[in-house]
């Protein structure tokens, strides 16, 4: 066990204030369990009085958790609940699903790569800000500035999930949440963690690479504030109007997604499904992104995608029709979201557990998975390397 000399009290008040608000415990409950006052308690949380062992030994047992992951060095304690809660004026059961999730994927990928050393570079523009001006130009222009900040050029964007992660260095997770959460993606961005964005991967490539833009916008635009973004989100506030249309710009700039409009129209003469198709294929799009942009640019009359809903749709059998296998994208992504942990984070834990720096008992509780399952990753991973033995 770690010993409390290492820690200060200050940030052990602040491990202790997390882990009751991310257990639900009230002041007053946690107070009577340790049997002190919650003016006392409080004065633990900010560091004014020395917690004795004791006395975490039964916080951590009510708070259901480790004596060891309170005390550890190398622990990472956030809770991103209440930053929500700022947000939000109620959150239902599918938000506070997601931000769970994406809070202990942060602590977990956070906590191993400090154990392991390693250092995740960053690349991030400054804040732009979008208290002056028309959001949507506003948008369009921050979105163009990106492009050539990251060296995209004017074109389709190949793989947005790359550009995120390994061009900006923002934490980016995706994971499946329950069939029936309305959740598409999360936002957060705090000074020790840094930009994080969640993204439900129960929904199509498509639908996540314009979730992917859309909080992009908010990292771009307004980055100290979370957001939630919401199927079917309405896009009331000056915020989510602006990501929303920094979304569209990003991954279908005016003037190359018009260009290429106007080579297919000059072909079909007017906006059918196969043109849609087409378009939204190239840029990697779903189809109503696609139509909607192009009512944005006025490129097609507004009205259009309502008019393709109310007259068959734009469906996958039609999209198998023109592309063929063509039409079904490899999602990696979601390959790897289905796996109980992700390839990265089986692999940090395994190297954690190999060089004898993390038990399986700590990385069991950090991945939130039982030992076994836990043992049964290890196991796959070193049968996989023993075979590797001497060839390389």
């Amino acid at each position: 066990m770690t010993d409390l000399v290492e820690i200060s009290a200050q940030e052990l008040g602040r491990r202790l204030r997390l882990a009751r608000e991310t257990a639900g415990v009230k002041q007053e409950r946690a107070a009577e369990a340790i049997g002190t006052s919650r003016p006392t308690l409080v004065s633990i949380e900010q560091g004014v009085r020395k917690v004795r062992i004791q006395e975490i030994q039964k916080l951590a047992q009510l708070y259901g958790m480790s004596v060891n992951a309170l005390l550890r060095r190398e622990a990472v304690h956030t809770n991103l609940i209440p930053r929500f809660r700022r947000l939000r004026e109620s959150e239902d059961e599918h938000t506070l699903q997601a931000i769970g999730v994406l809070n202990d994927l942060i602590k977990a990928d956070i906590e191993i790569e400090n154990v392991l050393g390693i250092r995740r570079k960053t690349n991030y523009p400054p804040e732009r800000g979008i208290d002056q001006g028309d959001v949507v130009e506003l948008a369009e222009r921050h979105a163009e500035d990106l492009r050539k900040w990251l060296g995209l050029g004017p074109g389709p964007i190949a793989d947005i999930f790359s550009v995120i992660e390994l061009g900006l260095g923002i934490r980016l997770y995706q994971r499946c949440l329950s069939p029936s959460s309305k959740i598409a993606g999360l936002f957060t961005y705090d000074e020790d963690v840094g930009a994080c964005i969640f993204l439900n991967a129960s929904h199509p490539l498509p639908r996540r690479i314009q979730s992917a833009a859309h909080e992009l916008g908010h990292f771009i635009g307004t980055r100290r504030n979370p957001e939630v973004l919401e199927e079917n989100e309405r896009f009331l506030s000056r915020e989510e109007r602006y990501a929303n249309a920094f979304g569209r710009a990003f991954v279908a700039p005016a003037e190359s997604f018009a260009e290429s409009f106007r080579r297919l129209k000059e072909i079909t003469g007017k906006v059918t499904r196969r043109l849609i198709i087409l378009l939204a294929q190239e840029y990697n799009i779903s189809r109503q992104a696609c139509v909607l942009r192009l009512e944005d640019l006025g490129l097609a009359n507004k009205g259009t995608w309502a008019w393709f809903q109310d007259n068959g749709g734009i469906t996958e059998d039609h999209v198998r029709d023109v592309l063929g296998e063509a039409g079904s994208r490899p999602d990696p992504a979601r390959t790897d979201a289905q796996r109980q942990v992700s390839h990265r984070l089986s692999l940090m834990a395994h190297a954690a557990w190999k060089r004898d720096l993390m038990s399986e008992g700590q990385l069991a509780d950090l991945l939130r998975i039982d030992r076994l399952e836990l043992r049964g990753i290890i196991d796959q991973i070193e049968l996989e390397e023993s075979e590797l033995d001497g060839e390389l």
